[in-house]
């Protein structure tokens, strides 16, 4: 994998072909269990806390048409789960590997992944509805 830049920062690329279902790698990082920790692109490992990745995969993007996902993997001797990114599709080489970020509506970001059907924010599709009512409902700014 190699690192590039991407209209949204550093982005993850293929070197090679990794076939559907094929494990990418093993996403580590950093634990977290701090209730004041606030940073933007964390992975929620629910009551053990978040996961703040480490490169390479700190560096995967956001798509509304991920050619990856994120899949939890434990044995009954890990005291912690592993995550594990997955092609979800046949990824190239030289092509972004991305994952759908399936943010909450409180937490939307315009988005910049190009893809045909772009949701145009960062945002899980089934809170979609509730971004866009929000922002109906801001004020405009002249």
């Amino acid at each position: 994998m190699s690192l590039r830049t991407t209209p949204a920062g550093k982005g993850l690329f293929a070197r090679k072909t990794f076939r559907k279902r094929q494990a990418i790698g093993h996403m580590r990082g950093r634990l977290i269990t701090s209730d004041d920790y606030d940073p933007d692109y964390v992975v929620d490992m629910g009551e053990l806390g978040v996961l703040d990745p480490q490169a390479p995969f700190r560096y995967l993007n956001h798509s509304c048409e991920p050619n990856c996902e994120l899949l939890e993997w434990q044995t009954p001797d890990m005291s912690t789960p592993q995550i594990w990114v997955h092609a979800i599709r046949t990824v190239r080489p030289s092509e972004q590997l991305t994952i759908d970020y399936g943010w909450p509506a409180e937490s939307a970001i315009p988005c910049l992944c190009g893809s045909p059907t772009c949701r145009g924010w960062v945002v899980d599709q089934s809170e979609l509805a509730r971004v866009r009512r929000r922002k109906a409902r801001a004020p405009r700014r002249s």
